[in-house]
């Protein structure tokens, strides 16, 4: 039985049990064609033999589309440059992958004349709330069908009994107890064991970064290069935006670097415990805020931090496509201007440390700061200073006399 005038649908697919299921519950509910769209967003393997198994679920067509690019240029990059990071510690991989990918679903839905978009996410996660703002913010006219809000399938036994009983074919592999998401900027682990906030994650359950102690006992430096905010080169050579993503994973990985282990507050209410390998977005992040306490005065980077929390909150709660978030990023674009330099970090054991910053804009002086004897700095005057910068407390005191 049909459950709505639905002609064609565009599916955001991963090619895994849920997603290769919602293919023919798709058909069987909305009578509707199905064309798959897969994202590459440097998520590796997972992307081998999609097609084959597209079609064999019931689609009539399937995109992979190679995003990688405009991933790292239009939603990484200016992500780092706001210094956004969500509840202290979250570089927010997931968060920014779902705007691109619906963004590119409603392009083809466009290009198909489909009228409907659907996803497998969870009623209980971030990434429904993510991919149904941008299809709101792009084309609220297209219907919105999440299956795991109007199916009767429960579990995984469930979800294989009906691909059993339609004939679709599913990769019968052992299941990881971690549900993952990843791509070129991080993976993360959810579940299993890791509900549990006082168990320490196995250390198994990696996938990206060596484990620290067994990381090389020799330090290695690497230096970054910026440009109005903006990472363009390691160790001296000029690298696109994909490739220098690339380049830092795999140096920060080798080290053990970028691991983060949290619970965090989602935006459906519920508190959940996430573990993050983001091993070259940690370095461009470090090494980015390095940089900028050489080259922006104390008051333009103390409001920029500000700034850095609600972009963090933006993209986190998925409303990348507002006029808050172009203005955001219109504001940080001034701010940044002047962040052009090289900074040096130091790779040990899972710890990225700052050891080097240089800058043609800086505003470091050394002759006004030195500890030393200086020609161009009279200490006298800081007297003055404090008697106004304190006057307002001295006058609350003496109402004390």
């Amino acid at each position: 039985m049909s459950k709505g005038n639905v002609k064609k649908c565009v599916l955001a697919y991963s090619g895994g049990l849920d997603t290769s299921v919602i293919v023919p519950w798709l058909k069987e509910n909305y009578g509707c064609e199905v064309i798959c769209m897969t994202a590459n967003l440097g998520q590796g393997e997972e992307l081998e033999g999609l097609e084959a198994k597209a079609l064999a679920s019931g689609a009539s067509k399937i995109y992979i589309e190679d995003l990688r690019e405009e991933f790292v240029r239009d939603f990484i990059f200016p992500t780092l440059k706001a210094g956004a990071v969500y509840e202290r510690q979250y570089l927010l991989g997931t968060s920014f992958a779902r705007p691109v990918i619906a963004k590119r679903m409603v392009d083809i839905a466009h290009l198909e004349g489909a009228d409907a978009v659907a996803h497998g996410c969870t009623g209980k996660g971030n990434d429904q709330v993510r991919f149904e703002l941008t299809f709101k913010a792009l084309d609220p006219r297209l219907k919105v069908i999440a299956p795991w809000r109007e199916w009767e399938i429960r579990s995984r036994e469930d979800a294989l009994e009906y691909a059993a009983a339609h004939n679709i074919p599913v990769t019968q592999s052992k299941r990881s107890i971690y549900s993952r998401d990843r791509n070129l900027w991080h993976i993360s682990h959810e579940g299993g064991d890791l509900e549990d906030p006082w168990q320490e994650p196995r250390e198994e359950m990696y996938v990206l970064t060596v484990s620290p102690e067994k990381a090389p006992d020799k330090p290695e430096y690497v230096e970054v290069s910026f440009e109005h905010g903006l990472p363009v080169a390691v160790n001296d050579k000029a690298l696109g935006p994909v490739e220098l993503v690339m380049a830092l994973n795999e140096v920060g990985a080798r080290h053990g670097v970028g691991r983060v282990d949290m619970v965090e507050n989602r935006l459906v209410g519920i508190k959940s415990r996430g573990v993050y390998e983001t091993p070259g977005g940690t370095i461009l992040h470090v090494a980015q805020q390095a940089l900028e306490t050489l080259v922006l005065d104390g008051e333009t980077m103390h409001y920029k931090d500000q700034i850095a929390l609600k972009y963090a909150e933006l993209v986190y709660y998925g409303r990348w496509f507002t006029p808050l978030r172009e203005a955001l990023d219109a504001l940080v674009n001034v701010l940044e201007e002047p962040v052009t330099g090289t900074v040096r970090v130091k790779l040990y054991k899972g710890n990225c440390t700052v050891v080097g910053r240089k800058s043609p804009n800086s505003l470091y002086r050394q002759d006004y700061a030195t500890f030393g004897e200086d020609t161009v700095y009279d200490q006298s005057d800081a007297e003055g200073f404090i008697n106004l910068y304190g006057l307002s407390m001295k006058v609350r005191a003496l109402l004390k006399d």
